[in-house]
This record gives C-alpha cells, structure tokens and sequence, in this order.
C-alpha cells in the first residue's frame, strides 16, 4: 500500500503523511478515535463552525513540525531521519489521551486521571505494538533527549501544538484575531546552544503569536458562554455521579458508566490495562447520548440541567474582577429550592461562584528567546520593544456568577 497519503487540509492545503510508520499509527483506533472528540469541546455553544476535532488538530501539527525540522536542517542544524521521524510521531501523539470535553470531564468523573499522562500511557502501548519503534519519540516527548530543542518544537511556549490550534481555531470560530503567521515564525526559527530560538527579525511575529493567544482565550476558549456551558456539563456529570454512587439507575455506555460508579488514580489507570482500555472507550457521542436521555429522569436537578444542555439554556453568567461571595448566590439557591422543591445541597448546581485566570505568555516558564545577529540570545521580554508583551504576561483573574436561567437576575 502507499502509505505516504496526501490530505487535503482546509487550514494548510494538501499536505502529506511523510513517513509509513505516521500512517500506520494514524490508522489506529486509539487514534481514529480522536475524530469522535472536538477539539474545542463545547466552543460550538457560542461559534457554530467549531466542530473541528482533535483528529485534524494533530494531523495540523505534524505538518508544521515537518516545515520546522526542514527550516533547521537548511540552517545547518544536524537532524537525523531517526530523530525527525520520532519528533514527527510525538507531535502526532501528544493529545491522543485527550478525554471527550477534557476540562468538564477532569473536573467532574475523571478527576483522578490527566490526558497528559494517558497520552505517554498510549505512547508505551503503542510502542510495544509496534517492536519498540517509538522509544525515541517517547524520550523526545518527555524531555529526556539530550537535544533539548526537539522537545521544545512539542512542548514549550512556542511549539507547533500552538501555532497549529491557534490559526486552526481561528479558522472554524471565524475569530480572526487569532489567525497568526505560523509559516513566517517557523522561518525564524534556528537553535543556540541547544534550544531553540527565534531570530531577531520575527520578534513581531512573536509578538503578534502573544497577543493573538491572549485574544483568543477571552474571545474563544474562556468566552464567558462556553465558561457557563462548560460549567453546565461539569454539573451534570458530578449530579449523575452522585446518583450512580447513590445506587441509582442511569442509561450510559459501559465506559461512561463505568467512571461514573467509580473513582480512578494514576497509579490505577497505569497499572490497570482494562482501566486504560476502558477510558479509550469514551468519546463525546458517550457523553452527548446520555444527556439526551437523563434530560427525561425522574431527578429534578438532573434532568433541568441536562435540559438546559441539549436546548442550550445555558446558565446566566456574570464576570468581574472582584470576587462574588454567598451573599450574591444564596437568594438564588433560595429560590431554586422553593421553586423546585429541591434541598439545600442541589441548589447548590442552580448557582455558583468561581473563577478563571490566564496569562498568554508565562515569564516564570521557559522562555522564548531572541537570536541577535552578534550570536547573543535573550529572553523575550527583554527583546521586545512592545509594552503589550510584558502587559500580557501578568496573569488575569476574572470571578464568575452562575445562575440558572429560570431563577431571573
């Protein structure tokens, strides 16, 4: 067979599988299953266009991993195929663990378990699959190679799992101010004492990539709209648990059911390899089919909000900079609990409080750098002339109010 397929990508044009180990692990169900989870979860609640998945997400991020390691090598820097290939399978696998709706689902049901580390769980699997031919992406993928700047291309405040999301996002939202120029920052890109770095002539570039992620996280992926749904389904999933482990009779597939009755560790998930199976089980049709059917059970609390989900009467939502306290929920769990004859602790999923930060670029991290043409290299904040860039990397904090709609202001 030829292996070496050409995929027509709305974001980049053809592009191509260039390696046919990359398609073999491309055909595999673990990763076919990442067309059954949407990249942005429930961002399609306010942007009806974002219904791409996690399946074109790191298919994206390979081809831009590929255009880097080019860029290096045409700048001298000594790559071997080995190297490119295991670098290629890394940025291919790092969101294969992902969970359906992957914050709602770690904040509610799967609390024990990340997708971080069910993805170097996968990676281990797959290597024994296929005769220890992804020993060296795994190395890479956890930053134990001695070439530090192939690591960084996968994860670091520049790599291409950023550049990929941030223009594919921008594409399917339609939210164009995070539409960066991925292609101009990865000409930039060269290595300086083993990391990497980005000339001086793209720091506007770079410039650009901060502030695109910064607008991109208020506009699309902490919009206050998807905070509420995404808040929603976090209720819903906590309320059905409480009433599986209460010993009531929920509809769900056998691996939505199956973390529903049961809570889970790392150190379980490593060493369990039915647990591991079973979570690979789940993708977003679990979670949506069994909220279409609990949107009819008998419990008030879990059938309005599983309502309110499949209709999109999301909770009312309110953001500030200063805190709410339990003065500004409590008349509203009163009244939840005289209007539906709930008690004190199920009024509790009607209204709440919270809150969200964010800080598009982390000066505390590992920094992007600047390559000067004198050799010399510095941190980014130095290098830049832009008084956004430091703006930016102070974190932000906003404090939300959730409140059923049916409740009133």
């Amino acid at each position: 067979m030829n292996k070496r397929k050409i995929i027509n990508d709305p974001v980049y044009g053809f592009i191509t599988i260039p390696h046919p180990l990359l398609f073999d692990l491309i055909e595999h169900p673990w990763f076919q299953r990442l067309r059954r989870i949407r990249q942005l979860g429930l961002g399609h609640m306010v942007y009806p266009g974002a219904l791409h998945t996690r399946f074109h997400h790191a298919l994206g991020a390979l081809h831009l991993i590929t255009q880097a390691i080019d860029t290096l090598r045409s700048k001298g820097h000594e790559i071997t195929d080995e190297e490119a290939l295991a670098v290629e399978i890394a940025i291919l696998l790092h969101d294969i663990g992902h969970s359906p709706f992957s914050h709602a689902l770690e904040n509610s049901i799967v609390t024990g378990i990340s997708h971080e580390t069910v993805s170097l769980l996968i990676m281990e699997r797959l290597n024994a699959a296929f005769d220890g031919q992804l020993s060296l992406a795994m190395r890479i993928f956890k930053g134990e190679y001695h070439k530090h700047f192939l690591h960084q291309m996968i994860s670091s405040q520049l790599d291409m799992d950023r550049l990929d999301y941030l223009n594919r996002d921008s594409f399917y939202t339609g939210v164009l101010e995070g539409k960066i120029g991925a292609q101009r920052i990865i000409r930039m890109l060269d290595v300086h004492e083993g990391r990497l770095v980005v000339e001086e002539k793209g720091v506007y570039s770079i410039e650009k990539f901060i502030i695109a992620r910064r607008l991109m996280y208020w506009q699309v992926y902490l919009h206050k709209t998807v905070l509420a749904a995404e808040q929603l389904l976090v209720n819903i999933l906590l309320r059905a648990k409480e009433l599986t482990v209460r010993g009531e009779s929920l509809f769900g597939s056998p691996a939505l059911l199956h973390f529903l009755k049961n809570s889970c560790t790392e150190s379980q998930i490593r060493s369990d390899v039915t647990l591991l199976e079973t979570y690979l089980q789940l993708d977003d049709y679990d979670v949506f089919g069994a909220l279409k059917v609990w949107a009819s059970h008998s419990d008030p609390v879990l059938s309005r909000l599983c309502n309110g989900m499949v209709n999109r009467k999301l909770y009312k939502i309110q953001l500030r900079r200063e805190p709410f306290s339990s003065s500004d929920t409590l008349p509203h769990r009163t009244r939840a609990q005289e209007q539906f004859g709930i008690n004190e602790h199920e009024s509790r999923f009607f209204a709440f409080e919270g809150s969200i930060s964010n800080n598009a670029y982390d000066p505390k991290g590992e920094p992007i750098r600047i390559l000067f043409r004198d050799g010399s290299s510095t941190e980014l904040l130095s290098a830049s002339d832009q008084m956004e860039v430091a703006v930016l990397s102070s974190p932000i904090q906003k404090h939300y109010l959730c409140v059923l709609p049916e409740l009133g202001n």
